[in-house]
């Protein structure tokens, strides 16, 4: 059962109308009779008794209403007491980051955790994908965002988002590139990024798996830079998907058309942070921003 479905039986017990009961919870007269039904249901017996314009207890319901309502006052204190505990929750949490700050909704992560443990330094470290991955593993950082093909073995982690990444080439590329098969689309000039990110190991397995190597004759370490660089005409680029889609629509870049690569945006910590009050209460903030169910 519910602390919901406790909450709708006990309300509409005190106030002994569907409609008024549904108006003091927020909610749709229909939504709170699944409520209630469902309820009744995992109890296996009846409520109430519904009859043309009234509802009233059973008898069951009225012996079991004291129950229900030491249930919801339990869980009121509950969640009061946790909101005075993270008020207590001190020292410090490194978080490293990857790529875009927006792409990662860091700012709304940052301004919840700030509000929520205001005791708690927080404090950001941009890095490479391996880099950090290592870091958190060995729990010499405390948690990371992460992209990669999915999460890594040795930590644990909360997966996010799918990111989609396409091969964006100049515009000045477009007849070469929309012609070419997988050693011609190799053979041209690509702008890696250093060994240890996910553009580069991305970069990597997607050829790998052709039994090809990219001929990359430049490396930037600025994650916003390949865009700029594809679209001067110095090679291509791994972009994500989104971004290409829409330079691509501006006549700004070319986008190859064959390929799509899969990557996994999710937030890393330690095996032995599991239970830490930092990581949990990030992980709670983090389901909320991106709407993932608890787990």
């Amino acid at each position: 059962m519910e602390i919901y479905q406790l909450r709708a039986y006990v309300t509409v017990a005190k106030i002994g109308h569907l409609t008024r009961a549904a108006e003091v919870l927020h909610l749709t007269q229909p939504a709170v009779t699944g409520q209630i039904k469902a309820l009744e249901e995992e109890l296996g017996i009846a409520l109430f008794d519904r009859r043309p314009g009234r509802i009233t207890l059973t008898r069951a319901g009225e012996r079991l209403l004291p129950e229900a309502e030491k249930v919801l006052t339990a869980a009121g204190a509950l969640q009061g007491h946790a909101r005075e505990l993270q008020g207590e929750v001190s020292g410090t949490l490194v978080i490293g980051t990857v790529g875009d700050p927006d792409s990662l909704r860091l700012g709304s992560l940052l301004g919840a955790l700030v509000a929520a443990l205001p005791l708690l330094e927080i404090k950001t470290r941009m890095g490479v994908a391996e880099d950090l991955r290592e870091a958190v593993a060995t729990s010499a950082l405390q948690a990371s965002f992460y992209i990669g093909p999915n999460i890594p073995r040795d930590v644990l982690g909360l997966a996010l988002q799918t990111i989609q990444f396409r091969v964006a080439a100049p515009f000045s590329f477009s007849q070469r590139v929309l012609h070419a098969g997988w050693r011609e689309i190799a053979e041209m000039p690509w702008i890696g990024a250093p060994d240890k990110s996910h553009a580069q190991t991305l970069l990597r397995d997607l050829f790998s798996r052709q039994g090809l190597l990219p001929n990359r004759v430049l490396e930037s370490d600025d994650a916003s830079a390949p865009l700029s660089l594809v679209r001067a005409g110095l090679g291509l680029a791994l972009l994500r998907e989104d971004v290409a889609v829409k330079a691509a629509e501006r006549n700004e870049i070319i986008v190859w058309p064959h390929t799509r690569v899969t990557a996994l945006l999710s937030f890393i910590y330690p095996k032995t942070a599991e239970h830490d009050p930092a990581i949990i209460a990030a992980l709670s903030v983090l389901r909320g921003i991106w709407g993932l169910a608890a787990r």
